[in-house]
C-alpha cells in the first residue's frame, strides 16, 4: 500500500514499510485518575457512573517527524487520563495498529483504514457499542467524513460523533457544508444525547454564516463560560511543532453537545487542554492540543 496525500499540504506519505514504529505503551492498565486535579484516593473515579470523560485530539499522524516519540506521548496521555471515550483525527494505519495492539480495553472504531482517518475509542468497562455508521461528505477533496457511534454509558444511550472538517482557509465553503451535515445528523436522534468532538478547522465567522448554532446544540466551551485557559487549541505561539514563521491562535478543535429532548441526564462539567508539555525529543505530541472534557451523569 502506498499513501500519497494532496499536493496542497506539501507532504508525501511514504510506503507502509517506511513506518517502523510500534511504541510499547500499555493502555490496558488502570489509570490512577480520570482528572489530573484529583488525588489518588479517587483512583476509581473513571468507573463512577455519575460522570464520564471524553478526549478529542488531532494527533497529526501526517507529520513524520519524531513520529515514534510523539505516538508514545499521545499514548502516555491516554494511559494517564484513561478517558471513557476518545475521538482521534489524522490517524494513519500504523497508528491504528499501535492502538489495536496496546489498547485491548478499548473498542476501536475507525472511520477508514487507508491514508488518514478518524478513530473513536470506547472503554469496554464503561461504554457498550450498539452500532456505528460512516456519513460521507459528498464534495470533500480531502477524504473527510463523519464517524458516528451509538453507545450506552451507565444505562444512558448516547450518540457520539467525530470528524476532521476540510482544512485551510481556502476551503471555507466546503467546511461550512460539512458542518451543516454534522448539525443535521446531530438533530436526527431526538431521544438520545449527542456529543460531537473533532478538528473542525472552524473560524467563528464561518459558524456565524450558518446563522450561529441551532437552538438545541451547544458549543461546550461557550456553555462552560468560555474558559480562557482552553480557548486556543491550535496555537503556533506556544506550539513550535510546525516551526511556522507566522503566529496564529485558533479554536479549531471543538465539542458540540445536544441533550436528549426528554431526560437531559448528561451535563458538561469541565474542559481542559492536554499535550502541553514538550517530549524528550523537543517536540509536542501534536501541533494541536488535545481537549479533555468531563460530563456529569444525573442518576
Amino acid at each position: 500500500m502506498s499513501w500519497v496525500f494532496e499536493v496542497e499540504f506539501g507532504m508525501y506519505i511514504p510506503k507502509e514499510k517506511d513506518y517502523q514504529f510500534i511504541p510499547d505503551i500499555d493502555l490496558t492498565a488502570d489509570a490512577t485518575t480520570s482528572n489530573a486535579g484529583d488525588n489518588s484516593a479517587d483512583s476509581r473515579q473513571e468507573e463512577d457512573d455519575s460522570n464520564f470523560s471524553v478526549i478529542t485530539w488531532n494527533i497529526d499522524g501526517l507529520d513524520l517527524g519524531n513520529l515514534k516519540e510523539r505516538a508514545r506521548g499521545v499514548c502516555t496521555y491516554l494511559s494517564l487520563y484513561s478517558p471513557d471515550v476518545v475521538f482521534l483525527q489524522e490517524v494513519i494505519p500504523p497508528y491504528l495498529c499501535l492502538l489495536q495492539v496496546n489498547a485491548g480495553n478499548y473498542t476501536i472504531v475507525p472511520g477508514n483504514v487507508d491514508d488518514y482517518f478518524t478513530v473513536i475509542m470506547l472503554k469496554k468497562s464503561r461504554v457498550k457499542l450498539l452500532k456505528h455508521e460512516i456519513v460521507p461528505f459528498p464534495t470533500t477533496a480531502m477524504k473527510r467524513n463523519l464517524l458516528v457511534v451509538h453507545v450506552s454509558i451507565s444505562g444512558n444511550e448516547l450518540c457520539l460523533m467525530t470528524s476532521h472538517l476540510e482544512s485551510t482557509k481556502n476551503h471555507s465553503k466546503e467546511r461550512i457544508k460539512q458542518l451543516q451535515i454534522v448539525f443535521n445528523k446531530m438533530q436526527e436522534c431526538e431521544s438520545t444525547t449527542v456529543i460531537f468532538g473533532g478538528d473542525t478547522n472552524l473560524r467563528d465567522s464561518e459558524v456565524a454564516k450558518l446563522g450561529d448554532l441551532p437552538n438545541n446544540i451547544t458549543d461546550m466551551w461557550e456553555f462552560l463560560g468560555k474558559p480562557q485557559h482552553c480557548r486556543y487549541t491550535w496555537d503556533t505561539h506556544s506550539n513550535t511543532n510546525l516551526n511556522a514563521a507566522y503566529k496564529c491562535k485558533m479554536r479549531f478543535d471543538r465539542v458540540y453537545f445536544r441533550p436528549a429532548v426528554e431526560g437531559g441526564n448528561i451535563i458538561p462539567r469541565s474542559m481542559d487542554l492536554i499535550g502541553l508539555e514538550k517530549l524528550d525529543c523537543g517536540r509536542f505530541p501534536s501541533d494541536h492540543w488535545g481537549v479533555l472534557c468531563n460530563f456529569d451523569v444525573i442518576l
